[in-house]
């Protein structure tokens, strides 16, 4: 099944569901008391818990005690009640399933909280407030599919939870941490968070910890490593005995069918996917019970049962159409088609195969819409948060500026110190865009288009259509990926490597197979970690134009990335000539190329080093042995995230 929806439920259990038992009681307790309290700021406090208690029950209640709140946080500028009546706000709608207004109420609490810091006495009830808004932002941003934002919000969260040693949130942020890790099929990361996270869990009787070994289950279950995964499943098991959280216990039994569904005990398998279906049919959850139902439909399916399988996959497809669910949707039309040809109806199988296009075109037009709201709301965030930044300084620098007013002249030396520093970055950014652009110019020069456009001319007048074809594609793509991160000052590591799969592929046309190649990354280097664009190439160009070209018989080229001691190590291997050969041959030439190269990315590790105030180099050696020739390039640059 789709690992987005399982991550979903995932989320689902672990931020939004609560425990319900005695909500009623302290309810009816708080507003019993609530309209006699004489201190605003108490009453804002208490609107705000009755707002919490109501999320799980009422969301719309929520917004209206909070909405409360606010006006009476308001009046008193009492900065915590307001930040809380804002993450009570924004959880309410991660409920409802509007994350675009939640992320606005979480901004909203973060300048809030960090106001009160300021002004208010209790810090650790502040931080605690502060970490809650930015783990709940973490959530929201995972959903949207953007996992860089949502790490940065958890890891802020956690440092604030450790602060104040709060052991339940650290151990929840864990263990989203561990979440977000698998989501990138970073196994072992995930693992690390997650068995921390459980370690926690169990000092705290949380009852949380069967959710937290159900999924390092089921990381050993996508890693293969089933022994391991039922042994924590059958502990996951154990666990939900002794709670209610039925949700949970539906999602493992799942998890327990698709396990023995790869044993082939399709008695076991069935047995589970049916305890799944009735537990997520019990709580009304029509988003599992349609994964449930899929899953037996494909479970038939495999047993060649095909008429039974219909009768469960019509259910699941009624049931994601009813809620809207998209993705499911398409796995299930496209079940149902082959169930229907595999009956030999043909003319329905035709029917759900244009309906599993549709969905699958809608998925896509909805992910690029997604995209483009995405980037909008940023836009708008940024803009909303520069002006309430700006005002609160202002209130910050009037308290500062009346109580140290004496020390004016030491601030607006520091301000224009700080100007110049400025000045000086701006500099050197702009000497850096300008080599970056050199290099574009040399990367893409009118030689290499003038060369790779020949050889497409060369592929059609031999009637190689086809491979001309894949070569215009391959050089177009390439071009694409070239000009779209040259602007910037990094480009995300799983691009470079994209970008230079491209060219290697593009030049093993061109020369004929001449060369093979391999791009490694260790697991060192994290999905967010960044280098300069158009950096590494060139140098890549150089070992095949002058290692492997000049050479008799195949090469090959080995490009590896590695992450140590706090440096990004980009390492260039080939097997060709080698130096001192590569330049007898060009004695009577002109390498102003790679002369350029070299000159050209010199300067920029220096302006980097300026830049990071870290160390950035590159070493060129000569590979030489009785048994083998060639030449290896290691960049060592400092290790940069995206933001």
């Amino acid at each position: 099944m789709n690992l987005k929806l399982q991550l979903i439920i995932f989320f689902f259990v672990f931020h939004i569901c609560g425990i319900f038992h005695g909500q009623n009681v302290q309810l009816d307790s708080l507003k019993g008391i609530v309209e006699n309290t004489k201190v605003d700021t108490v009453r804002a406090d208490r609107y705000n818990k009755i707002a919490d208690l109501y999320k799980e029950i009422d969301p719309d209640l929520t917004f209206s005690y909070a909405q409360k709140a606010i006006v009476i946080s308001l009046k008193k500028e009492y900065h915590f009640g307001l930040a809380t009546a804002y993450v009570n706000k924004g959880n309410a709608s991660i409920i409802l399933g509007n994350y675009k207004e939640a992320l606005k109420f979480f901004k909203k609490a973060q300048l809030e909280f960090e106001t009160a810091l300021l002004k208010e006495t209790n810090k650790k009830r502040i931080k605690s407030g502060l970490a809650r808004a930015f783990a709940s932002s973490g959530v929201v941003y995972s959903e949207q599919g953007d996992y860089t934002s949502s790490l940065k919000n958890y890891e802020k969260a956690l440092k604030l939870y450790q602060q104040i040693d709060e052991k339940e949130g650290i151990s929840k942020t864990l263990n989203n941490i561990g979440i977000l890790y698998k989501s990138q099929q970073k196994y072992s990361k995930a693992l690390q968070y997650l068995k921390e996270a459980h370690k926690m869990q169990t000092i705290l009787s949380e009852k949380n910890a069967p959710m937290t070994l159900t999924n390092i289950g089921v990381i050993y279950f996508e890693t293969g490593e089933y022994q391991n995964a039922i042994q924590f499943y059958r502990k996951a098991q154990k666990g939900f005995e002794h709670n209610e959280n039925k949700r949970g216990s539906a999602l493992l039994n799942n998890y327990l069918g698709d396990y023995y569904k790869v044993q082939k005990n399709f008695t076991l398998a069935n047995e589970y996917y049916q305890k799944s279906l009735a537990l997520y049919e019990e709580i009304q959850n029509k988003f599992g019970a349609s994964l449930a139902l899929y899953n037996i439909g494909l479970l038939l399916q495999e047993q060649r049962k095909y008429k039974e399988a219909l009768r469960f996959a019509t259910k699941s497809l009624a049931y994601a159409e009813e809620i809207g669910v998209l993705d499911q949707t398409f796995h299930t039309e496209e079940l149902l088609s082959e169930l229907y040809e595999s009956l030999k109806e043909p003319e329905a199988a035709l029917v759900h195969y244009k309906k599993c296009i549709i969905a699958r075109d809608s998925i896509s037009n909805q992910e690029t819409s997604k995209k483009f709201a995405m980037a909008e709301m940023n836009y708008e965030y940024k803009k909303k948060e520069a002006l309430l930044s700006e005002k609160h300084k202002r209130e910050f620098q009037l308290i500062v500026f009346s109580v140290l007013g004496g020390i004016l002249l030491l601030v607006l030396g520091w301000v224009i110190y700080n100007r110049m520093q400025v000045k000086r970055q701006l500099t050197l950014k702009k000497e850096l865009a300008e080599y970056e652009q050199k290099a574009l110019h040399l990367q893409m020069n009118p030689h290499f288009v003038f060369n790779c456009l020949s050889s497409i001319s060369s592929f059609i007048v031999q009637n190689g259509t086809d491979s001309a074809l894949k070569y215009l594609s391959k050089f177009s793509k390439l071009m694409r990926l070239t000009l779209e991160y040259s602007k910037g000052s990094l480009i995300p590591i799983d691009k470079e490597i994209e970008s230079l799969q491209n060219y290697l592929e593009l030049e093993q046309l061109r020369f004929d197979n001449k060369f093979e190649f391999e791009i490694n990354s260790t697991e060192n280097v994290e999905f967010n970690v960044g280098l300069p664009p158009l950096l590494i190439q060139p140098f890549v160009e150089n070992a095949i134009l002058h290692g492997l070209v000049p050479k008799n018989g195949k090469g090959k080229i080995n490009v590896d990335f590695d992450v140590q001691n706090e440096q990004l190590i980009c390492t260039i291997t080939d097997d060709g000539i080698g130096l001192s050969e590569s330049k007898l041959l060009k004695e009577n030439s002109v390498t102003a190329h790679r002369s350029m190269a070299l000159s050209i990315t010199k300067k920029r590790l220096k302006i980097m080093e300026s830049i990071t105030s870290k160390s950035a180099k590159i070493e060129i050696q000569e590979l030489k042995s009785d048994s083998q020739t060639g030449t290896k390039a290691i960049l060592y640059l400092p290790v940069q995230y995206i933001s």
